[in-house]
């Protein structure tokens, strides 16, 4: 498949059994250029650096970097993606979105998260990245690449967390990336 298939291609091949069409490798490669994080602060690029400055070869730096990626750093999109189904369950059981939206965002709060993954972000007020995220996932839905069903539950959360704060905590490109699906 070597300058046949691009590499988001392959690795949709990889994970699903199928080759994607090309709007869904395209699709799936701008999730994956959306993970290419935004400079040297992000913790696992500043950990990878320092490591490699003790002298250790690319693979033990990398593996520093890895290590660090969690619930807080890089496992936001995992979160949400669990959040949004179980939004899109309730909906599927004859909820409507707000009420759904609502009974989840309770579940959380009940549980003790204290933030609603793929929003917001420590650095910027607005993750530069999740609009055009989002623009690329509102285009693919309309060309019925992906249904549009979870960047519509995105947008949702966002307006209720907005009504509860009383002010906007914008989707962040996790949020955005979870609205693939």
């Amino acid at each position: 498949l070597m300058g046949a298939v691009s590499f988001p291609a392959m690795i949709w091949l990889m994970l699903r059994g199928e080759l994607p069409t090309k709007a869904q490798a395209d699709l799936l490669g701008v999730a994956l250029m959306t993970s290419v994080d935004h400079g040297p602060q992000a913790p696992s690029i500043a950990i990878a650096r320092i490591a490699s400055t003790c002298g250790v070869g690319i693979n033990n730096a990398m593996g520093s970097a890895a290590n660090v990626l969690g619930d807080v750093h890089g496992g936001a999109v995992e979160q949400c993606v669990a959040l949004y189904y179980a939004i899109a369950g309730r909906v599927d059981g004859g909820e409507a979105l707000e009420a759904a939206i609502e009974a989840e965002l309770d579940a959380l709060a009940a549980e003790g998260v204290r933030y609603v993954p793929g929003f917001g972000h420590r650095f910027h007020h607005l993750d530069p990245r999740a609009p055009r995220a989002m623009q690329l996932i509102r285009a693919a839905a309309e060309k019925g690449t992906v249904s549009g069903r979870f960047a519509d539950i995105a947008e949702g959360v966002e307006k209720v967390v907005a009504s509860r704060k009383g002010k906007t905590i914008p989707l962040n490109v996790d949020g955005a990336m979870g609205a693939i699906y």
